[in-house]
């Protein structure tokens, strides 16, 4: 294996280990190919790797793939880390405190559709924190437009709903 291609495995660590939430697969290839250490193909090979040798766990949702970064992982990043220069520590971790929320927000409120048995459209909208539920939300619209305007407003309107729940149950 490079050098390099060990530098796009141990930038990927680093990033898992210096949040507390997972990141999409996209999340961690936004920052990846947005400072163009490498390519999009070299990059999902790094993952694939990292996945393979149990650096890092996969979970699948219904639009996303979340990548959770391991206790051997975190052991593989403690002794590797000195090999991640200090400028590209400095960058992550500057693009990790500008963009917490954002990244939070993505992850931590997913909403999906499906086809309902009915021909109508399920849109399943979630708010989760850490490894908690704390609203799980299906409505059906009659149609596949409606469905992907509830997922598309779900992000920024969740906090709101849930507010709004909580003061009308409690």
């Amino acid at each position: 294996m490079s050098e390099t291609q060990t530098l796009y495995k141990l930038i990927i660590l680093y990033m898992l280990n210096r949040v507390t939430f997972p990141l999409s697969n996209a999340q961690l290839s936004e920052f990846i190919l947005g400072n163009e250490y490498t390519d999009y193909f070299t990059f999902q090979q790094s993952i694939f790797e990292l996945t393979e040798a149990g650096l890092i766990r996969q979970e699948s949702t219904s639009n996303a793939s979340l990548c959770h970064i391991t206790e051997e992982g975190r052991t593989t990043l403690n002794y590797f880390q000195k090999k991640i220069s200090l400028s590209i520590r400095k960058d992550i971790d500057t693009y990790l405190t500008e963009h917490k929320h954002k990244l939070r927000n993505e992850i931590s409120t997913p909403a999906s559709y499906y086809t309902a048995p009915s021909g109508d459209f399920a849109v399943r909208c979630r708010i989760l924190e850490r490894d908690s539920t704390l609203l799980d939300l299906t409505l059906c619209v009659p149609a596949e437009a409606q469905a992907k305007a509830v997922c598309d407003h779900w992000r920024d309107k969740s906090q709101e709903i849930y507010a709004s729940l909580m003061q009308t149950l409690l």
